[in-house]
């Protein structure tokens, strides 16, 4: 059974909160991903997802991110409200932020705005990360 079937028999019975809300804002300003000194995503189309119960996520364009210092993992998980969700690592000279990208190849049609979005988990990568937001 693979990490997704896993995941994804863990919620088999799982019954969906009607009050759970998931909402998108487009920016519009530009909104850069650094590490380490690095631009790593840099995005004037960068989708802010407002999720109950999680703190909102910048989901870049796979175009407006530097796809040459990821690599895919077996890492996977599975979300009841979005699906199923691939993961990579951060690689840059002798640094890594090892499951730090994710992104939903085929999200639940519900949040299809994600699909062939990119987005990072900023506590995996240390001090040397930085997001700015143009205002």
């Amino acid at each position: 059974m693979t990490m997704k079937e896993e995941q994804r028999k863990q919620f088999a019975n799982f019954q969906k909160d009607p009050n759970h809300k998931i909402d998108f804002l487009t920016h519009g300003k530009t909104v850069r991903v650094l590490w380490h000194g690095h631009v790593i995503a840099e995005s004037n189309r960068a989708l802010q997802l407002l999720e109950t119960g999680h703190d909102p996520v910048f989901y870049f364009p796979r175009d407006d991110v530097s796809m040459n210092i990821l690599e895919p993992t077996e890492h996977a998980t599975h979300c009841p409200y979005k699906g199923d969700a691939n993961y990579w690592t951060i690689r840059i000279d002798n640094n890594e932020a090892v499951n730090a990208v994710w992104s939903y190849e085929d999200p639940l049609t519900e949040v299809s705005e994600v699909k062939d979005h990119i987005a990072f988990y900023y506590d995996f990568m240390d001090a040397n990360f930085g997001i700015t937001l143009e205002t």
